[in-house]
C-alpha cells in the first residue's frame, strides 16, 4: 500500500477539507463566508488579518480560511498555503479597473508549489450589480483557459443574495473528493 493510498484513507475517515479563500480587497470574501454560514451580512468591515470558519456541509467538515486582500496583506498569503485542498478566488465582477491586478495575483498563486494540486473555484461575485462583467468576460480577462496546472471552474454569484454560492461550493467539494477520497 503506497503512501498516497494511506493518506487518502486517512482523509476519507476525517472527510475534513481545508479551503483557502483569497482575492483582492473588497471582492466579497467575508460576505461569501458569512452568507454561506447563515450569518448576518449587514455590517462587514475589511478583513485586516484572517477569519476561520469551521462548518459542516454534505458530510464534510470544512475549514475555510478567509484572508484579507489589501495590498499590504498579500505578501502574507503564503503563510496560509499549507495543506490547502481547495482555493476559492473571489473576483469583484463590477470592478473592471482592477481585473489586470486580479489576473496577476491569481497567476502568481497558481505557480506556488504548496498550492499544487489544489482545486480552484473562481467566484465571479457581485453579479447582482449593474455593469458587472459576466463570468465569460472574467474568464477572458483572467486568462483562465491558460490554466492547466489545476482543476478549475468559474461560477458567477452574488454574496448578498446568496445566488449560486452552493453551486460553486458543491462543484469544489465534488472535484476535491474525486481526487483525494477513496471508495472503500
Amino acid at each position: 500500500m503506497g503512501l498516497l493510498t494511506i493518506l487518502k484513507k486517512m482523509k476519507q475517515k476525517e472527510r475534513e477539507l481545508r479551503l483557502l479563500m483569497l482575492g483582492l480587497d473588497n471582492a466579497g470574501k467575508t460576505t461569501i463566508l458569512k452568507k454561506f454560514n447563515g450569518e448576518d451580512i449587514d455590517t462587514i468591515s475589511p478583513t485586516l488579518g484572517f477569519n476561520i470558519k469551521t462548518l459542516e456541509h454534505r458530510g464534510f467538515k470544512l475549514n475555510i480560511w478567509d484572508v484579507g486582500g489589501q495590498k499590504s496583506l498579500r505578501s502574507y498569503w503564503r503563510n496560509y498555503f499549507e495543506s490547502t485542498d481547495g482555493l476559492i478566488w473571489v473576483v469583484d465582477s463590477a470592478d473592471r479597473q482592477r481585473m489586470q491586478d486580479c489576473q496577476r495575483e491569481l497567476q502568481s498563486l497558481l505557480v506556488e508549489e504548496r498550492l499544487a494540486g489544489a482545486t480552484l473555484l473562481i467566484f465571479a461575485n457581485k453579479q447582482d450589480l449593474p455593469g458587472a462583467l459576466s463570468s465569460n468576460a472574467i474568464r477572458e480577462a483572467l486568462e483562465l483557459d491558460s490554466i492547466h496546472s489545476h482543476h478549475w471552474c468559474i461560477q458567477g454569484c452574488s454574496a448578498v443574495t446568496g445566488e449560486n454560492l452552493l453551486l460553486g461550493i458543491d462543484w469544489l467539494l465534488d472535484d476535491i473528493s474525486s481526487r483525494i477520497f477513496t471508495a472503500d
